[in-house]
């Protein structure tokens, strides 16, 4: 066999394994699917927050099928900054389904340095095209952090460290609970916007963050900045 009959045999063995791995599910580098634009996971992010608010939700990504498919790999088109509150969970108000969202929780959706680094790995990470912060209406914890300062008392353990975040925005909302919750949810936009990991990919255009606010009363998503 000479050595011409072995490089061919070489190229048509690799050739023969890159088909296998697309067919089985593999991704090459070649292969990998293209991600959308901020500006496209935005737009699909809103479309399921329409669909939220009408109650024509389609529950997509929710099956076996998806979760053989993402299984192995995940590409999620977006970071949901949200609170830890139980009626603002980001899969339900964005119609998204298992794999779609990387979803960061705490409460009134304050960050830290973990919490930063979180939000960091789906940019990072996963190249994740799309960053939103989202505060909400009649927010639990802004409105005990407000009562402690309004009152000047401290909440116990680790709660104060909520108050404290919560400082800046309380003393520019005039005692506006509501406006309080914005403020401090375009504080974190702000905050993120400066952040040294996340600067170039904003900056190149691979990157965008939004700062949202939830309505309880009507399901409805209403970007702030």
């Amino acid at each position: 066999m000479n050595a011409q009959t072995v490089n061919r045999r070489a190229a048509l063995r690799t050739t023969g394994l890159l088909t296998a791995g697309l067919l089985l599910g593999a991704t090459p580098a070649a292969a990998v699917t293209r991600r959308p634009t901020p500006a496209g996971a935005w737009a699909e992010l809103r479309r399921g927050n329409r669909r939220w608010v009408s109650g024509k939700v389609v529950h997509p990504h929710q099956d076996r099928a998806r979760r053989d498919e993402v299984a192995e790999k995940q590409e999620p088109y977006a970071t949901v900054v949200s609170c830890i509150d139980s009626r603002v969970a980001p899969e339900l108000v964005f119609d998204a389904g298992l794999g779609d969202l990387l979803t960061v929780r705490s409460a009134a959706q304050t960050i830290d340095p973990l919490v930063s680094g979180a939000i960091e790995y789906g940019p990072a990470q996963l190249d994740v095209p799309l960053i939103v912060v989202l505060g909400h209406q009649r927010c639990g914890a802004v409105s005990a952090a407000a009562h402690a300062l309004n009152e000047g008392r401290e909440l116990p353990g680790r709660l104060q460290d909520i108050v404290e975040a919560l400082r800046p925005a309380y003393e520019h909302a005039d005692g506006d609970v509501e406006k309080m919750t914005k403020l401090n949810t375009i504080g974190v936009v702000t905050e993120l916007k400066a952040d040294r990991l996340l600067v170039r990919r904003i900056t190149t255009g691979r990157l965008k963050i939004v700062g949202a606010y939830y309505s309880l009363d009507t399901g409805l998503v209403t970007r702030l900045v």
